[in-house]
């Protein structure tokens, strides 16, 4: 029987350290197949990829994955609780028994002990905490601090995001009472937010390397000690995109839209819907008008999100109906292991694989191909069709470069 491990992944863009944990993954469990389970276009941040889906997926699929699927966007674009339990409830429809992270520190039972330590006293503490709230703190920083006041020493450090996110598929497994094992792997080096390139080291966080690469002109080249071979091939035939491709589009939308309509949309809180017609007013980048923006009460994060579903024309009534369930997903690519596997295993699947888009298959996954349509409006010429026109990646004939 086969051994199935499975990965949640936003590989933006895929590094040094993704490739290492997927290999440790593989050696450390005795996986037999790796899935993962990767954002689409737009991440969890609410920020569009650096490079699309399918470059991303490749990589993976060449560096250790044998299946690469797509976490739905409106599943995706959401806190960590929310994307967790969506990438948890794919796998688990996919057959995974154990899922691998990477983490700050600890062991995975540390984890599982957290999360039964949280849902037994799951009231008292979101109660605690929105009374405690302080608006001059992160969320982790608030949740962190009213956990500490739960339990003298809580098994995880918090303030780690990897280890936030580990918690968060720890919560989902025991909720959902999955029958999924958890598996850590301790980051290499960097950590999630390091904003600067170690010169010496081959490792970076994604966050360093995009940042570096987007706002400082950084050539492929220099980066290329910290990407495998295939991820700065991509990086320097294709368009890299930010934000700020975006920008004309959402002031676009914020300028012609109501007030009353922008109500509607997900994630608005009342009253924003003003400050947003009358900052993009002022701005002449993304990045003014999200400085503009930002307050206290308002974090960076939750203003992108809140930006994308202004541009994907969410809904808040339509989007909590479509966060219900997921129907189907977005199968990216696959290599041999991946196929036999797929074959063997997809009857006892609790969730559609979407291989080809056509007129039946792409009502389920409408979302996504919007959002795909979207993201090459960053630059049409250069930025393939990403789903009608798009087949899984097939990698059983090629060879893994170095």
């Amino acid at each position: 029987m086969m051994k199935v491990c499975g990965v949640i992944a936003e590989y933006n863009p895929f590094h040094n350290g993704h490739r290492h944990h997927l290999e440790e993954a593989r050696r450390q469990t005795g996986a037999d197949i790796i899935i993962v389970v990767m954002s689409g276009n737009f991440l969890q941040r609410g920020e569009p990829a650096i490079v699309d889906k399918w470059v991303r997926a490749e990589a993976a699929l060449t560096y250790g994955a044998d299946i690469v699927v797509e976490l739905p966007v409106d599943h995706c674009v959401q806190p960590a609780d929310h994307f967790a339990e969506a990438g948890v409830s794919i796998l688990a429809g996919l057959g995974c028994e154990l899922i691998s992270f990477g983490s700050e520190a600890g062991e995975a039972s540390s984890f599982t002990r957290a999360a039964d330590l949280y849902l037994t006293h799951e009231e008292a503490i979101n109660k605690e905490l929105t009374a405690t709230y302080k608006q001059d703190m992160t969320y982790a920083q608030n949740f962190s601090r009213v956990m500490s006041r739960f339990f003298q020493d809580f098994p995880i450090d918090l303030l780690q995001p990897n280890n936030i996110l580990g918690f968060a598929y720890a919560k989902a497994i025991v909720r959902r009472n999955y029958p999924i094992n958890l598996h850590t792997i301790p980051r290499l080096k960097s950590h999630y937010h390091d904003q600067s390139l170690d010169k010496e080291g081959t490792v970076a966080s994604a966050t360093a390397i995009r940042r570096n690469l987007l706002e400082e002109k950084f050539s492929a080249e220099l980066a290329s000690r910290y990407m495998p071979d295939l991820m700065t091939t991509y990086i320097k035939e294709r368009p890299l995109v930010s934000w700020e491709a975006f920008f004309p589009l959402l002031n676009h939308q914020l300028i012609i839209l109501p007030e009353e309509q922008l109500m509607e949309t997900y994630l608005m809180e009342t009253g924003l819907e003003y400050r947003l017609k009358n900052k993009i007013k002022e701005a002449r980048s993304m990045q003014e008008f999200m400085e503009n923006m930002k307050t206290r009460q308002v974090s960076w994060t939750t203003l992108q999100r809140l930006c994308l579903h202004v541009l994907l024309g969410n809904k808040t009534v339509e989007m909590h109906k479509r966060m219900r369930s997921i129907e189907a997903v977005r199968l990216l690519g696959f290599n041999a292991s991946g196929r036999r596997y797929i074959s063997k295993a997809k009857k006892t699947f609790q969730i559609e694989l979407v291989s080809n888009v056509n007129k039946k298959t792409a009502r389920m996954i409408e979302q996504d191909i919007l959002a795909g349509e979207v993201y090459r409006l960053a630059d049409k010429n250069r930025i393939r069709h990403q789903d009608f026109y798009t087949s899984p990646l097939n990698l059983i004939d090629k060879q893994s470069p170095n």
